[in-house]
């Protein structure tokens, strides 16, 4: 009968000790998970930022080409006026040398 009762004690022991120890690796478990979903939480806002940097400095070169692109119209146009301003001064010549 001690030798069945002291199976049994010992049985219950080491039972117990086994779900004791499971319960710390669930535990453990969680907080490498929890920890895991932060770290990626905070790179996907991290990489969003960087996307919308990306986006701004995109917007940022276009418009700086469109206003390059008008640069040159308007250097264009500055061309064309000085031809415009010089074939008037030529009529003027030629009209005063007609007059005299």
């Amino acid at each position: 009968m001690k030798k069945i009762a002291v199976s049994l004690v010992l049985a219950a022991s080491l039972g117990l000790a086994a779900c004791s120890g499971a319960e710390e690796a669930t535990t453990e478990a969680t907080d490498a998970t929890a920890e895991a979903t932060t770290e990626a939480a905070d790179a996907a806002v991290e990489g969003a930022d960087a996307a919308t940097d990306a986006a701004a400095t995109a917007t940022d070169a276009d418009a700086t080409a469109k206003a390059g692109e008008m640069a040159d119209k308007a250097g264009d146009a500055a061309a064309t006026a000085t031809d415009a301003a010089a074939k008037a001064g030529e009529a003027a010549d030629a009209a005063k040398e007609a007059a005299k």
